[in-house]
């Protein structure tokens, strides 16, 4: 089920409005990764200066040349942890776009649904982004303790938060807030299953720009397979 929503996003990709909204995404991504990765050079370079001094080696002065060659690799493996919140604050952005696009090729006979305001969307994005981000930083503890498994701890934990995230801001479109945390606590093992599965390309560089937008595909697909709409009258 889960491997065949995915698909169905894959092969959305020629659709000129599923292409629009995966190019802004892509875009959006690389833009709060170089911003991240700013923001990180700028505190190296506040903490140590232009020339570190270490015990015994005495004054540094490759360090800055070290960050400016290796800056492109650097930020390619800074990516694999900054990816999981950059995925969620993108979801938020560009689900109702996504959705609509799928729900149009794939699902033609449903009504419209009315935007979600945007200070609700925004809420949920803090929201989410705080757990993510909290929950992250908890678990480091975890990777330490148990090294061997941090990866798949890494992949545990962040595939069960984005896919509690990305199912009900696709759930909720529909069905409401309150019935989307009803029919997620039910699929609970199917909804993990599927953001674990999301989580793993996340890790991979460059492959992880495109994931955002194809998991909130994905997500939608999922969504409808598991949605059994109450017949009206």
């Amino acid at each position: 089920m889960i491997l065949g929503c995915f698909a169905k996003a894959v092969a959305q990709i020629g659709d000129a409005r599923f292409r629009r909204v995966l190019l802004l995404g892509v875009l959006l991504a690389v833009a709060l990764l170089v911003g991240f990765y700013a923001g990180f050079l700028w505190l190296i370079n506040w903490l140590v200066g232009e020339d570190a001094t270490l015990p015994v080696l005495g004054e540094v002065t490759w360090l800055n040349d070290l960050l400016s060659w290796g800056s492109l690799f650097f930020m390619l493996v800074l990516s694999v942890f900054l990816m999981i919140p950059v995925a969620s604050a993108i979801t938020s952005m560009f689900l109702e776009d996504v959705a609509d696009a799928v729900e149009d090729r794939h699902y033609p006979g449903l009504p419209p649904v009315a935007r979600v305001p945007f200070a609700e969307a925004a809420r949920d994005t803090v929201n989410f982004l705080g757990v993510l981000i909290g929950a992250n930083v908890l678990a480091l503890v975890l990777y330490v303790f148990f090294a061997p498994a941090a990866l798949f701890i890494f992949w545990g934990l962040n595939g069960f938060l984005l896919g509690r995230e990305y199912f009900t801001l696709a759930a909720m479109r529909r069905i409401g807030r309150e019935a989307a945390k009803e029919m997620r606590r039910k699929h609970m093992l199917t909804i993990w299953a599927a953001g674990v599965l999301m989580a793993i390309p996340l890790s991979v560089p460059l492959m992880n720009l495109v994931i955002p937008i194809l998991g909130a595909a994905t997500f939608t697909h999922l969504f409808h397979r598991l949605w059994t709409p109450v017949p009206s009258g």
